[in-house]
């Protein structure tokens, strides 16, 4: 009697024709420009349909809605922010008269993001909630595609690009910060732009340094280097961040300074005597005035609204509009520092890692039927636990490695550096200001950076070519089952992400920790 005939090669066959088919996709040209095109073009679609499908629900102000889209409106509509009077958010739903006065308003934040709302209001009017979201949810959906990008350009791996953008695309605070016209979403696009751009003056910049001749006519101090339009590009769209949100300004000096450092560090490398003195205080206030001024440029450039109009706020406290735009500056500074009003969702930034407090930004008052007694329908910026857990475990491990790099005096490559700077622009200074009121939402700009470290990190997980077979096997079958479990969480969590109806049982089984409710 003969042995069966096995419907699968044995697993280490099988391990092999996979090799040679990943070895094939990435050596032959046109498996690789296909797959090169094909994975971005796949994991953005899926995020757009998870920020696009039924964007207009709910057809009402949620959360801050009320500030940001009636200023949007008003900006659209005055070239500043006006007053707005009593019943203004019913109006903006029944498309009533809406009681707008030209007396100009306090607005806490500078205008880009809400001129972005207002772009996609004008091509629905005020009532249509779609329009109120176009703009996050389509910047939402491109800063996917910057994860990508950035992640490719960290890495040169598709499948790590793939698997940080993918995680990103499917991640809940970013799907509900991305469906709801707040600020954040824009100001984390500008800030992936930015950190895009970064990479690529490093990309540009580095090699000419490290090919300083030491035997140059001034091997004391190297060359200066003006031509660097990507850090000229940075500098721009750094600029619109704090042109979003104030808090751009961290990212702004946070990559400001990786720029200075990986300058001298690379200058080391090329033989430069002074290497530190010459990044510093030679290169540095180059790099300043290519960064900085552009930045600047980019941030008055989005207050043109408010300079060239005579009714915005303190808009006449000098005659010189930029004069007044400073003193108008203080004021919202003095506000910033003074802001420690309780709110029922404030999260201090020492609670974030642990996910304690998100933010409920709608909770339906009539849910539409779910076939029980008793619905419910909620959007809350809970994101997804096992990435957000996860990424928090990746970046003790990314410091870890880095520690251990410095004391080993072994070089530690940008794909473990660059997440943890983007952290630190994104988190750390938030940890200064423990009494001010803030919301656990405003993580979604560390997202990002949180799933580059968690991309980084698997791939050592699933090891590398040179391993063991037990080892590869073992480790991309960790990695292909934690990533199957991700996406089932994220469909169980889509719900709530989303505001769906349904049964008040099923919703308390998303509480997982008191402070979700």
């Amino acid at each position: 009697m003969t042995a069966p005939v096995p419907l699968l090669p044995p697993p280490a066959e099988r391990l092999t024709r996979y090799g040679q088919l990943r070895d094939r996709i990435l050596t032959d040209p046109d498996w690789g420009r296909m797959v090169r095109w094909f994975a971005p073009l796949v994991v953005t679609a899926v995020a757009a349909v998870l920020r696009l499908v039924n964007l207009g629900h709910p057809h009402q102000l949620a959360f801050d809605e009320t500030y940001y889209v009636k200023d949007a409106w008003s900006l659209w509509t005055l070239g500043y922010e006006g007053t707005w009077g009593e019943d203004a958010n019913e109006a903006f739903v029944t498309l009533q008269k809406l009681p707008l006065s030209d007396v100009g308003a306090f607005v806490v934040h500078p205008p880009l993001g809400k001129w972005l709302i207002a772009l996609g209001m004008s091509l629905g009017g005020p009532d249509n909630t779609v329009g109120w979201r176009l703009a996050t949810a389509l910047f939402g959906t491109a800063s996917v595609l910057l994860v990508y990008l950035v992640a490719r350009r960290l890495t040169g791996s598709i499948p790590v690009a793939t698997v940080a953008s993918g995680l990103l695309a499917i991640d809940g605070l970013s799907i509900v910060m991305s469906r709801i016209a707040l600020l954040d979403g824009l100001l984390t696009f500008f800030l992936l732009l930015g950190a895009l751009f970064i990479l690529h003056d490093r990309r540009q910049t580095i090699p000419l340094i490290e090919r300083i001749d030491p035997e140059a006519p001034d091997p004391m101090w190297g060359r200066v280097f003006w031509r660097r339009p990507w850090l000229v590009a940075a500098g721009i769209a750094l600029g619109a961040a704090c042109a979003v949100k104030w808090s751009g300004l961290y990212a702004l000096a946070a990559f400001g300074l990786y720029v200075v450092v990986t300058d001298a560090l690379a200058r080391r490398r090329a033989g430069v005597v002074l290497w530190p003195t010459s990044a510093a205080f030679r290169q540095g206030p180059v790099s300043f005035v290519l960064l900085i001024l552009p930045a600047l440029a980019a941030y008055l450039a989005s207050w043109t609204g408010w300079l060239v109009t005579s009714g915005g706020y303190a808009r006449q406290s000098d005659p010189n509009p930029l004069l007044a735009l400073w003193k108008y500056h203080d004021l919202i500074l003095d506000f910033h520092v003074g802001l420690s009003k309780g709110h029922p969702y404030a999260s201090p930034a020492w609670e974030w890692p642990f996910l304690l407090r998100p933010t409920a930004v709608w909770v339906g008052t009539d849910p539409a039927p779910c076939g029980v007694d008793h619905c419910i329908a909620v959007i809350s910026t809970i994101p997804n636990p096992l990435i957000w857990y996860a990424g928090v475990a990746a970046t003790v491990y990314l410091i870890y490695r880095l520690v251990r790099g410095w004391i080993t005096r072994q070089p530690v490559g940008p794909a473990l550096t660059f997440p943890l700077i983007g952290l630190a622009a994104t988190y750390v200074p938030w940890l200064m200001i423990p009494e001010r009121t803030i919301f656990q939402f405003y993580t979604v700009a560390m997202m990002p950076f949180l799933v580059l470290a968690l991309a980084v990190t698997l791939r050592v997980i699933a090891g590398r070519r040179e391993d063991p077979l037990h080892r590869r096997q073992s480790g991309e079958r960790t990695v292909a089952i934690f990533l199957v479990v991700v996406v089932l969480v994220s469909a169980f969590f889509y719900p709530v992400w989303t505001g769906m109806s349904v049964p008040y049982d099923f919703w308390l089984l998303h509480n997982w920790l008191p402070g979700w409710v």
